[in-house]
């Protein structure tokens, strides 16, 4: 019953900005490390930003600098602020939930995707 549903993605000029949000249902996130990651076609699957429960931040080097990750525990959501887009940043962006749930048990949990693309 554990949902994530991304939104904001969409066709953006080269040096435009986009902000995609993540909002979660059926679990409180407040708990769990979330994520955002991207996956071209024939590619794997790689990290973009993430944020602890404590909010604690991480970055791909790639997109130090022009991107921001955020997670609001009282709304039950995550948004990744993009700025600075480049065509490279072109793919579709997910949303993720880890960590250990209160029974114990590993948690992971994947939005349907939202298409980013950035035009030169």
């Amino acid at each position: 019953q554990v949902q994530l549903v991304e939104s904001g993605g969409g066709l953006v000029q080269a040096g435009g900005s986009l902000r995609l949000s993540c909002v979660v249902s059926g679990s409180r996130i407040s708990r769990y490390a979330m994520g955002w990651y991207r996956q071209a076609p024939e590619k794997q699957r790689e990290m973009v930003a993430t944020i602890t429960s404590g909010g604690s931040t991480e970055y791909a080097d790639s997109v130090k600098g022009r991107f921001t990750i955020s997670r609001d525990n009282a709304k039950n959501t995550m948004s990744l602020q993009m700025n600075s887009l480049k065509p490279g940043d072109t793919t579709v962006y997910y949303c993720n939930v880890r960590g250990l749930a209160p029974w114990g048990t590993p948690v992971n949990y994947w939005g349907q995707g939202t298409q980013v693309t950035v035009s030169s």
